[in-house]
């Protein structure tokens, strides 16, 4: 029970920070390019490849940060949607830039976190 209310007050957080920072990003961006996920998903990438590389992390601390704080911080649905969009506005070229640079630099990200995590 203990981990389970350690996911969900993490994922209570990370919800209300991805809401934040996202739309704090997205108002100083106007365009059809979704930079809020964007940002939101690459530093949850980085933060999440940091925690992994942590060796002595304790699990009931993973639970609340990698899989409640980053499980909701981060945002696959959304990332997903916006993409749709993308496709039904017609905006093609820019839904592949996004989905393609979406996977490339999360995957980077995650790797550089890591290593600044094996780092600290």
């Amino acid at each position: 029970m203990n981990t389970l209310l350690l996911v969900a007050a993490g994922g209570f957080l990370g919800a209300i920070c991805r809401f934040t920072l996202g739309n704090f990003v997205q108002s100083k961006h106007r365009t059809a390019f979704p930079f809020g996920t964007f940002v939101t998903n690459l530093t949850g990438s980085f933060l999440l490849g940091i925690l992994s590389a942590q060796n002595k992390v304790h699990p009931l601390v993973f639970f609340f940060f990698g899989t409640g704080f980053m499980g909701s911080y981060t945002t696959f649905s959304t990332f997903e949607l916006e993409s749709n969009e993308l496709v039904r506005k017609n905006k093609i070229l820019l839904c592949l830039i996004y989905l393609l640079s979406s996977a490339v630099l999360g995957v980077l990200f995650a790797y550089l976190g890591y290593r600044v995590g094996k780092v600290l």
